[in-house]
């Protein structure tokens, strides 16, 4: 355990010595920890490692982590200097040392190298002998060294507008080739600040045609939007493969799977009925056994590891495995002889599940049904009837999209489904998880890729009864493992920090809620803070967002840590392989354990479940970021011809230089500068939240909803600009009319724009 020196601050020594033994990449923060320094040690801190840094004794790497001078960071970018009969060697990327940089022998899964001359790559590095090597944690893509934006001309003259909002800088085009004002393109940037100039390295065309928001998205990030020949070639090949005889025969019951209607591949299907010894229900979740189809080593594990999971656009799916598996052989079609991977559950009539066991086997869907259709068919009882038709299931077909369902499949399949939810409901609510109500935006679209709207998707129960079935399951492949001792994938959500915390408590202090520090965490913690709110209060959603700020966000990874928001101790992710790798991992394992045949989990696969987790929850934030960011520009395009027009919005944060604003029920937030507000001085109120008026005390907090005039709304970034109503200036006619409370233990708390005043940190 590393020891304070006699000042406060650590040694030169000391902190070289905590660098070079890290098993972690060690910034200011993990120094700053290590030691127990305080905010004002933090400060003399960071000029320590300055200092450090210009006497040549530590360099730091991309991330922001130190290393000492010389050596090669833990984790780092490298580009690949030689590919030798197989064998691959990767140089740093950046090396500030006046030694030649090293090379490092690079570590490849498969059989055979994917990497090429001057490939890029992110990799964790460790010592070998008297050299390093390298695993490699992420391929990157070319286009994470260029520049996405629209081109803009001036005169004679062309530049550069960057499309990630981020980037306010615009870079002059040294290189125009034959883009156009206004084209899409991809620019490599060269020279140095302040002399950035940009070439045109791609041109992608229209920024606001259909198909292009996402497009945006998938050369941002550097998504793989395309498969190698090779694994497509396998992919046809390994779809023809006969299922078998020796898989467990479950065509014969009625299995439905209930998905989005806009789902773009099948990967669960679910069924329940009434045990016999009235015991509770049996129930079964059959999900898409893509463990058959794709084996460890191959070309599509490769490409399914390299993507991590499919990223989801309003208009195209970026998948995880080729279009002949995900959305053919391995999606759980009606009428489609499937093989599936089935958990078998007892399920008590506490909702507790007293036993489970995993088989191959081979199931045949009775139906595709919609969420909203398997809502309103249980919601009317089975009145709506449509006749039966052949199929080589023996429960009728059902049109796609129907509004109506059969009311033998309500009462043969649905009804069962339903009741044995009723019971996992009872479990979910006596184990308490965190219950935030934070509604999803859906983009539709007609069939030439516009916009036809965008509005929150609706939360029914048919939702919360396929969650909590593929809960259980999850749960049952956890725990099925953890007792065979192989090895599991697990989806970890540890529970928040102390620092997140006392942040919470300075917050919810602003509202006058009490939040105690010394008490144990737990999820049902937050819930009743939410329940202290009430359901019509304009704060509630504020305070769930900020409630979800203070959660850790969840990742992959072999410990056992458990999960806090749903509050289980064994959790792991079984139900998706078709568009998460972590699920696939899950299966072989379960496939190993249980000696289910082929395409089990290989021993150095299980030697790597930590390398790989941090992979895969990389690629997986990668694509949360890439969704937002392309749900934002729909919203952006779809308010692009609302400009000028008045608003109804919510304020989502609030900085020293302004508030951020989102129009509700649609989303996208928008800058509203704090220069406009009025002729007086706004202070920054970092506890509550809020800008306040030195004079007149006009407040502007988050949550707080207000008017405001659209005046800039940018599809190319997601950018919108807001300004106030014209006339409506602090001080005057904007001042609120209604004093926000919140009930806390009978009491009212104080109005908002005057309990928020003096208030400092």
């Amino acid at each position: 355990m590393p020891r304070k020196s006699s000042q406060g601050l650590p040694t030169r020594q000391q902190i070289l010595d905590f660098i070079e033994s890290s098993g972690q990449p060690a910034g200011k923060r993990e120094i700053a920890r290590a030691f127990g320094l305080s905010s004002h040690d933090k400060i003399m801190l960071k000029a320590l490692l300055k200092d450090m840094a210009d006497e040549g004794l530590i360099d730091s790497s991309p991330g922001r982590a130190f290393h000492k001078a010389g050596g090669v960071p833990k984790v780092t970018v490298l580009r690949v200097v030689s590919v030798d009969d197989g064998q691959v060697w990767a140089q740093p990327e950046n090396w500030h040392a006046d030694t030649p940089p090293p090379k490092l022998r690079v570590i490849e899964r498969g059989r055979r190298s994917a990497l090429a001359l001057n490939d890029r790559i992110l990799a964790r590095t460790e010592e070998a002998g008297k050299g390093h090597v390298a695993h490699v944690m992420k391929k990157l893509q070319r286009s994470a060294e260029l520049v996405l934006g629209v081109v803009r001309r001036e005169g004679d003259r062309f530049y550069l507008t960057p499309v990630d909002k981020k980037e306010r800088r615009e870079l002059p085009i040294s290189e125009l080739k034959d883009a156009q004002e206004g084209d899409l393109v991809l620019c490599e940037p060269s020279g140095r600040p302040p002399r950035v100039t940009a070439r045109v390295d791609a041109i992608l065309g229209d920024p606001f045609a259909p198909r292009s928001f996402s497009l945006i998205a998938i050369h941002k990030h550097g998504l793989r939007d395309e498969f190698r020949t090779e694994a497509i070639v396998e992919a046809k090949a390994v779809a023809k493969q006969k299922l078998g005889d020796d898989r467990e025969d479950l065509t014969h019951l009625p299995i439905v799977a209930i998905d989005p209607e806009d789902a773009r591949d099948h990967d669960d299907a679910i069924w329940a009925n009434p045990r016999e010894d009235s015991d509770g229900w049996d129930a079964i979740v059959a999900i898409a056994d893509v463990s058959y189809y794709v084996r460890p080593g191959s070309e599509l594990d490769r490409e399914a590891r390299a993507r991590g999971n499919s990223v989801y656009f309003p208009d195209r799916v970026v998948p995880m495995l080729p279009h002949e598996l995900s959305s053919d052989i391995c999606s759980l079609k009606q009428g489609e002889v499937r093989a599936a991977m089935a958990c078998h559950l007892h399920v008590g009539k506490d909702g507790a599940l007293k036993s489970w066991r995993f088989s191959r086997a081979k199931i045949c869907v009775i139906a595709n049904i919609a969420y909203e259709d398997a809502q309103a068919a249980m919601d009317a009882a089975g009145e709506q009837v449509i006749e039966n038709a052949s199929s080589p299931c023996s429960m009728p077909e059902l049109e796609p999209h129907d509004p109506a369902v059969s009311k033998e499949l309500v009462d043969k399949a649905l009804k069962p489904l339903w009741a044995c939810w009723r019971a996992l409901l009872k479990a979910r609510e006596k184990r308490e998880p965190l219950e935030l109500d934070l509604p999803e935006r859906r983009v539709m679209l007609d069939e030439k890729g516009r916009i036809l709207s965008v509005a929150p998707r609706e939360r029914l129960d048919a939702h919360r009864l396929v969650e909590d079935y593929m809960i259980a399951a999850n749960v049952a492949a956890a725990k099925a493992l953890e007792k065979k001792k192989a090895p599991v994938m697990y989806r970890v959500h540890e529970g928040p920090g102390r620092e997140k915390l006392v942040a919470l408590k300075d917050y919810l202090a602003t509202f006058d809620i009490e939040f105690a520090l010394g008490q144990v965490i737990r999820p049902a913690t937050f819930n009743r803070i939410i329940e202290r709110v009430g359901p019509d209060h304009d704060a509630r959603p504020e305070i769930m967002e900020q409630v979800l700020r203070t959660q850790m966000q969840a990742r992959y990874g072999p410990e056992p840590l458990g999960h806090f928001g749903l509050a289980l101790a064994s959790y792991a992710h079984f139900t998706s392989p078709i568009r998460r790798y972590a699920d696939l991992l899950v299966h072989r394992s379960l496939v190993s354990s249980y000696r289910l045949g082929d395409g089990g989990l290989p021993p150095a696969d299980a030697e790597q479940f930590t390398e790989i987790g941090e992979h895969i929850s990389m690629l997986e934030r990668r694509a949360m970021e890439a969704e937002r960011e392309t749900i934002d520009r729909y919203v952006a395009a779809f308010l692009a011809d609302k400009v000028g027009q008045i608003l109804r919005c919510r304020i989502t944060g609030v900085q020293p230089f302004g508030f951020f604003a989102t129009v509700e029920d649609l989303g996208g937030d928008g800058l509203v500068p704090a220069a406009i507000l009025g002729n007086e001085y706004f202070r920054y109120d970092e506890a509550a939240r809020a800008l306040v008026g030195e004079e007149s005390g006009e407040t502007y907090r988050v949550g707080q909803h207000l008017e405001l005039k659209l005046v800039e709304a940018n599809p190319a970034s997601g950018a919108l600009r807001f300004e106030l109503p014209e006339g409506k200036f602090a001080g005057r006619s904007n001042a609120p009319q209604r004093r926000d409370r919140v009930r806390t233990g009978g009491k009212r708390g104080r109005p908002a724009n005057i309990r928020h005043q003096g208030r400092r940190r």
